[in-house]
């Protein structure tokens, strides 16, 4: 099937035909003609299948095909999202797909200066992708009018209750006309229940779109696990890096302070090596990515902050230097990898105070995976196991948090990881403003 058989306009089509694409994913054939239908959409589908793509299309469609001719341009489409960095890809694909259409978008997030996002809204736009706690800031100061909105989406539905937006979710709510007047949509790569009542709430007799089976990873991955001891973890990490030529690694740790010290060993280790959390300016953020996808930057040290929204082309190797806390986490790390139909290579680097943690996500993944122990870092059988230590006050196996802290807001999956904390305040370390 290619896409010019799913009722997409030339317009849309050319743009598609300039990247270089000439089939649509599985998500895509199936959500795109559902969506110009103008029916609301629950979709789950594996990260890297082109959710994006699957709702930008039509989205950009849908709003072409019936302009307004007041003169104004009121936001008809909003498109939100929990991070920084997702908020700027999906902003990126409306420009890419949309640059053949008479359509004005705009993206607003924390970290960066209010003024020019108000600037840009004050002129008029037809879709805003925006984090929800910035929008809210917009809101306040009534720089922005969501009351024509004509098409909801919510991306990484999952992330953001996960997150605690869903307060910030339902005051968005409140300025949108009624779910019988708009057409919404969420995406989400992992598909709980939680969000099937989410989606009671906000669509409107949805039609459900799935993929593949609930939490799976991308086949073409290929996910091994070395068992090594803590205190040894990096010296492994730099030796496979040198050892295998890697040029481009992901590696993700838990803490935003374990990222920072990481990345330094690793320039220490003669690797060049830099970190993105939350804690980092979003120019520092930007300036780290830029790198790594030039090739600069060898190695890009996370926090989960980066598990939604990295998109980097046939990115080869995703390294756990630890473990998430919460499963899911694990199924968007190493969905940095593989995307598109491309071959990929997660590997995690786990110690025994992390063998519970591993067997949740074999839980959550229904099979388990290979391990391979790598001669000169067997690890020492006599190292008794010791509870987790997760954030500057954490003791013992503390709970879960996001990579900033300020304001708590409670997770509507509290029941399955305790609570996760996150920040509301101008400098929110998931962008949230």
């Amino acid at each position: 099937m290619s896409f010019d058989t799913l009722g997409l306009s030339a317009e849309l089509l050319r743009a598609i035909s300039e990247q270089g694409y000439t089939e649509p994913s599985p998500v895509q054939r199936k959500a795109i003609p559902i969506i110009l239908q103008g029916k609301d959409v629950l979709a789950g589908a594996q990260t890297g299948t082109g959710k994006t793509a699957g709702f930008t299309l039509p989205l950009l469609q849908r709003l072409s095909e019936n302009p307004l001719n007041n003169g104004r341009r009121p936001v008809r489409a909003l498109v939100l999202t929990p991070t920084r960095e997702l908020a700027a890809q999906v902003g990126a694909s409306v420009q890419t797909y949309g640059r053949h259409l008479p359509l004005q978008s705009a993206v607003v997030f924390g970290g960066v200066k209010i003024n020019p996002q108000i600037a840009k809204l004050r002129r008029g736009v037809d879709i805003l992708v925006a984090t929800p706690g910035r929008l809210l800031d917009h809101a306040s100061q009534r720089t922005v009018d969501l009351s024509q909105v004509e098409i909801l989406v919510l991306d990484e539905a999952d992330r953001m209750l996960d997150m605690g937006f869903i307060h910030d979710i339902r005051k968005v709510m409140a300025m949108l006309p009624g779910k019988d007047a708009r057409q919404t949509l969420l995406f989400s790569a992992t598909f709980s229940n939680e969000i099937k009542q989410l989606a009671n709430g906000l669509l409107n007799r949805p039609e459900l779109i799935e993929v593949a089976r609930r939490n799976t990873t991308a086949e073409k991955i290929e996910q091994r696990v070395h068992p090594v001891d803590k205190h040894r973890k990096r010296e492994l990490l730099s030796h496979m890096i040198g050892a295998h030529d890697w040029r481009q690694v992901l590696v993700f740790t838990r803490t935003k302070h374990g990222a920072n010290r990481l990345a330094q060993q690793l320039e220490k280790d003669g690797l060049s090596a830099a970190a993105i959390h939350g804690n980092k300016s979003q120019g520092a953020r930007t300036r780290a990515l830029a790198g790594f996808k030039s090739g600069n930057v060898r190695v890009l040290v996370a926090t989960d902050i980066a598990a939604r929204g990295l998109d980097i082309d046939q990115l080869p190797h995703v390294v756990n230097f630890e473990l998430p806390n919460v499963p899911e986490d694990y199924v968007h790390r190493i969905g940095r990898t593989g995307r598109a139909g491309n071959e990929g290579e997660a590997v995690s680097l786990v110690c025994v105070d992390e063998h519970k943690l591993l067997r949740d996500i074999e839980r959550l993944l229904k099979r388990e995976l290979p391990k391979e122990v790598l001669e000169g870092y067997e690890p020492d059988p006599s190292i008794k196991a010791e509870p987790i230590q997760n954030g500057r006050n954490g003791k013992g196996r503390s709970q879960p948090r996001n990579q900033g802290g300020g304001r708590n807001r409670s997770r509507s999956a509290a029941k399955r990881s305790g609570n996760v904390r996150r920040e509301s305040g101008g400098n929110s370390a998931y962008g949230n403003r």
